[in-house]
């Protein structure tokens, strides 16, 4: 290889002959060691520059107010930009599109063979991506921890909790300057929403208990069982019935955290993937605006929320998981709350199971906008003019859609389905804190256990106490177990600490000999969750559950209670002695049993996790808020 006079060649640390002058290799090895001595000491110095007291959250100063300049485009760390922005190369991005200060934003795809209710996400994020890219940002995919409730074993409630860590790690971790969370079913959207809080970063279901009545009844065999349950999930996508993922995506609306009209479109239809072309730009316009979850999640947001779950009938889950975001928010909101703004607020949605209609129903009827249409022409909605994402207010939108064409499905407010239909916050000596979602009290219920004209609206009948599903199931039809049309169904052992994870399991039905005799309700309590997709109006979500030392653990067959609605009571007719003695002898018999953690994550999520009253969350976590403003990256990784 030749090389021209004067130029060092790359394969030698001699200079070509044809200079005129000889340089000996000694002098250049000195030369070469004083100034890597002098770099490391302009490094040294530079670096001092830049931190202060606490070099743990000490940030280098990038080019861009971007938080991905961090990352990718730091003057002071060239170096470390480059092995940062090394390997996005490989998939064909480049180092001009990474250095061009755009934002970088996250796809969080909760799609996968896996999360079935979420597949089509894997085609939805395409249009997402291509929202995001036409409005001059980039675009990075990445899965979540997977949630899917119907196959999850024990319960996909331990995964909200898991995602919700996950996802935190990940979008503090990378350079995110946004991010958009693609949700759908039951625990995805409360694990987003969490996350988001804490980082402050940009039909089917119903027919299944149904089905499982005409089953006990012995109206359909099991191949009809089979047939009748699977029928109900004919196409992609979440429940169609206003079940908790129904419920959740409403409130992420509601709360302004998602686009105007976007909670009620169903899976397969376009405007969805027009939607996802939206909140691909959407995010975009919010980064540069700086608009962020605290600006959109405050305590007025979520006080407009609970009045609109009371109007579409929203899941019993509802407010353990808009309170467990509240937490992560910083935003004080507990179960009182919900009884005094929201039971009082009338249904006027007509959908399963609450009432008669599906989700395609309610999307053509006008979809949330035409709720909060309805709530704002009654001056009900607390606080109107709550910010969305988009930067204007809740009313806004809804005063561009305007109220519901179909009366059938969306009711006038003066004529409802049903007046004070919300939650009422029950309390007594079987537990400090339990919900009733009164919306789905039937006729028939209310006419067998309600309707005592010296006594209305409260009951007395005697319990029948079963330690999980599984007792429940072996015991509900054999006649020695004593459950007549006069008792009151409960289950514990089914809370965050003893199941684990709170499951929905406490969807109890009569047994098949008063389902024949037309009696298809009895009072329920339990000390776990209820799904949704559930029309049964039971007390749930008791804290402290019966493992926490709760006065679940004692109840035993035959007692009688007392359940007062106008109160808010629940009370076990038995004396305070004798409730005394049996606590007395449970404790030295070690405490309520419970079964063994399977997992690692389980005996974690039980060393960590609250009660369901407080939202179930991972307590040591609800002190990390506003993380991307408090710690705007991590520290390096080389």
């Amino acid at each position: 290889m030749a090389c021209e006079p004067s130029e060092t060649c790359n394969d030698c640390t001699s200079q070509c002959e044809g200079n005129s002058s000889v340089i000996d290799i000694e002098d250049l090895n000195k030369e070469l060691a004083a100034l890597r001595k002098r770099s490391k000491e302009l490094e040294e110095k530079l670096s001092a520059l830049s931190v202060e007291d606490n070099p743990l959250e000490a940030t280098a100063k990038p080019t861009s107010n971007l938080r991905s300049a961090i990352w990718l485009n730091d003057p002071d760390k060239k170096a470390m930009s480059a092995l940062y922005m090394d390997r996005y190369l490989n998939y064909g991005l480049t180092r001009e599109e990474l250095m061009s200060n755009k934002p970088i934003i996250g796809i969080a795809n909760s799609g996968s063979d896996l999360a079935p209710c979420n597949r089509y996400h894997l085609e939805l994020a395409k249009r997402v991506r291509e929202g995001i890219r036409s409005a001059g940002a980039i675009a990075i995919e990445f899965p979540t921890h997977p949630i899917q409730e119907s196959s999850r074993r024990p319960t996909a409630t331990l995964d909200r909790n898991l995602s919700y860590l996950t996802l935190v790690e990940m979008l503090y971790a990378y350079p995110f300057d946004g991010v958009v969370l693609m949700t759908g079913c039951d625990k995805t959207t409360p694990a987003c929403l969490m996350a988001a809080a804490t980082m402050n970063l940009i039909g089917s279901g119903t027919i299944l208990w149904k089905a499982r009545e005409l089953h006990a009844a012995g109206d359909i065999d099991d191949e009809q069982l089979t047939d009748m349950v699977t029928r109900g999930t004919p196409s992609a996508g979440h429940c169609n019935t206003m079940g908790t993922a129904s419920t959740m995506n409403a409130l992420a609306e509601a709360l302004g955290m998602a686009l105007p009209g976007s909670a009620a479109i169903p899976a397969p239809y376009r405007e969805r993937q027009q939607i996802a072309y939206k909140t691909g730009t959407q995010i975009v316009e919010m980064v540069h605006a700086d608009r962020k979850p605290s600006d959109i999640m405050t305590r007025e947001a979520f006080e407009n929320a609970i009045v609109i779950n009371t109007a579409i009938g929203g899941s019993t889950n509802a407010p353990i998981h808009l309170n467990a975001v509240a937490k992560h928010m910083g935003v004080p909101l507990d179960l009182d709350d919900w009884d005094r703004m929201g039971f009082h607020i009338p249904l006027i949605l007509n959908m399963q199971p609450a009432g008669e209609f599906l989700g395609e129903e309610y999307y053509r009827a006008g979809g949330l906008p035409a709720i909060v249409a309805e709530l704002l022409s009654a001056k009900v909605l607390p606080h109107p003019d709550a910010q969305t994402v988009t930067g204007h207010s809740l009313s806004h939108h809804a005063k561009l859609e305007g109220q519901s064409w179909d009366r059938r499905v969306i009711q006038p407010y003066d004529k409802p389905m049903k007046t004070d239909a919300g939650f009422l916050h029950m309390t007594g000596n079987l537990f400090d804190s339990a919900i009733m979602k009164t919306s789905v009290i039937s006729p028939e219920f209310h006419a067998a256990f309600l309707s005592d004209p010296k006594d209305p609206n409260a009951f007395e009948c005697k319990a029948i106490v079963f330690d999980g599903p599984e007792d429940y199931n072996a015991r509900l039809e054999d006649p020695a177990t004593g459950v007549d049309e006069r008792t009151i169904l409960v289950m514990r052992g089914t809370g965050p600490l003893g199941y684990p994870g709170a499951a929905e399991v406490v969807n109890m039905h009569p047994p098949g000999r008063l389902l024949k005799k037309g009696v298809h309700a009895l009072p329920c309590i339990g000390d776990g969750r209820q799904s949704g997709t559930s029309g049964s109006p039971s007390i749930l979500n008791a804290s402290p559950e019966a493992a926490a030392g709760g006065n679940l653990a004692i109840l035993r067959d035959g007692d009688r209670l007392r359940v007062d609605l106008n109160k808010r009571t629940v009370n076990i007719l038995v004396d305070e002695e004798e409730l005394k003695k049996r606590s007395d002898e449970l404790k030295k018999a070690g405490g309520f049993k419970v079964p063994e953690s399977q997992t690692p994550w389980q005996e974690i999520f039980r060393n960590e996790v609250g009660q369901l009253s407080g939202g179930m969350v991972l307590e040591k976590a609800v002190k990390y808020q506003r993380i991307a403003q408090k710690y705007p990256a991590p520290r390096d990784n080389h």
